[in-house]
């Protein structure tokens, strides 16, 4: 649920990748405000820097010069450690391939993010459980990644996202490699989630316009810059 307080912002981000002697600037001065709890969505042509941004956005990367604050704790001033200790408690990822331990259960995977932020193990298993049980794996949890379908491992990376209470989402096309029904689930997932009265602030890159248009607000990033009016063709 939508507020007015900005609870992310990013100003001036730059990023090059180098190959070999040269340079491929990717984001070109981006400029950002999210409010709290809302549901933003980036458009963008593939390449365009989208994923970069969003793991800029979350820690994963730096950019080259820039600044972002998310709560009013700025990235320039993390260390690694730190900036590692930010993700784990306060961020859930959900990645277009889903990233799951293969030799654990979907229970075991989505536990692990919980042990990995340092939650105690009494009450862990039984708060994963019922994540699971919300995106509809209740019986499914004892299965291994490969026992189930695209549409289930993405809704066990929901869950594994949701185990530590994150204020923020950050969602790299997480319909993508789903047939439209299935990814229809996905999305009902999101829109209940986003009902919420404490629901995370969601960040969510989409190819799709259609899933675009479920966000509160739809960004576009051209030429290395966001904007809020679509580009030109």
């Amino acid at each position: 649920m939508a507020t007015n307080e900005i609870f992310l912002k990013a100003a001036g981000i730059h990023k090059t990748y180098r190959i070999g002697k040269k340079g491929i600037q990717v984001l070109r001065g981006v400029d950002l405000e999210i409010p709290r709890g809302s549901w933003t969505s980036l458009l963008g042509a593939s390449g365009s820097g989208k994923t970069t941004l969003l793991n800029i956005l979350g820690t994963l990367e730096r950019p080259d010069s820039g600044d972002i604050a998310c709560d009013g704790i700025h990235y320039r001033a993390m260390s690694a450690r730190q900036a590692s200790k930010f993700r784990n408690k306060r961020i859930g990822f959900i990645f277009q391939s889903y990233h799951m331990m293969p030799e654990l259960t979907i229970l075991e995977n989505v536990m692990l993010a919980g042990r990995l932020n340092g939650s105690a193990a009494s009450g862990l298993r039984q708060h994963a459980e019922s994540l699971l049980e919300k995106v509809g794996l209740r019986d499914r949890m004892k299965h291994r990644p490969t026992e189930l379908s695209g549409g289930e491992q993405q809704r066990a990376a929901i869950a594994r996202s949701l185990v530590n209470s994150p204020d923020l989402i950050l969602a790299d096309e997480p319909t993508g490699n789903l047939d439209s029904k299935t990814g229809g689930g996905i999305l009902e997932i999101f829109q209940a989630l986003h009902r919420d009265q404490n629901a995370p602030t969601i960040v969510m890159i989409t190819h799709n316009q259609a899933v675009a248009e479920l966000g509160d607000r739809i960004l576009h990033l051209v030429d290395g810059r966001l904007s809020d009016a679509p580009p030109l063709i």
